[in-house]
């Protein structure tokens, strides 16, 4: 997998896209490669809740989650000099496409559906 980067890199990045795209293991790449610090949305809420988020869909059904997620895209989306790997569905909030528009470049990594079975079909991890 080859990175393109182009020569005027934006301070923070962040990657949207369905679960099993690649968020996580590009924007790992990619702030590596650049020298920036990454964020997993996901990650960030487990270590700050210190439940895994399968625990937090269980117990406080998505809207619960889903207002955690926006607080989580908030806050980092603040830092700079960040890569940052968004949940699945954390587009689906109006606030957090535009606090992700406001504070860095998104992009938006796309998969099919063959390719997403291929990723997911053994993580035993994946809580949707």
């Amino acid at each position: 997998m080859g990175i393109f980067i182009v020569a005027d890199t934006p301070n923070n990045i962040f990657f949207i896209g369905l679960m099993g795209a690649g968020k996580t293991t590009v924007g790992k790449l990619l702030a590596k490669h650049l020298g920036k610090t990454f964020y997993d949305t996901d990650q960030f809420i487990e270590q700050r809740t210190g439940v895994k988020v399968a625990t937090i869909f269980e117990l406080e059904g998505e809207a619960g989650f889903r207002k955690r997620e926006t607080a989580a895209i908030e806050e980092l989306s603040q830092l700079s000099n960040i890569v940052m790997a968004t949940g699945g569905g954390a587009v689906i909030a109006p606030e957090n496409r535009q606090l992700l528009k406001q504070n860095g470049y998104v992009i938006y990594l796309r998969a099919n559906v063959h390719e997403l079975w291929l990723r997911m079909r053994n993580d035993k991890h994946r809580w949707m």
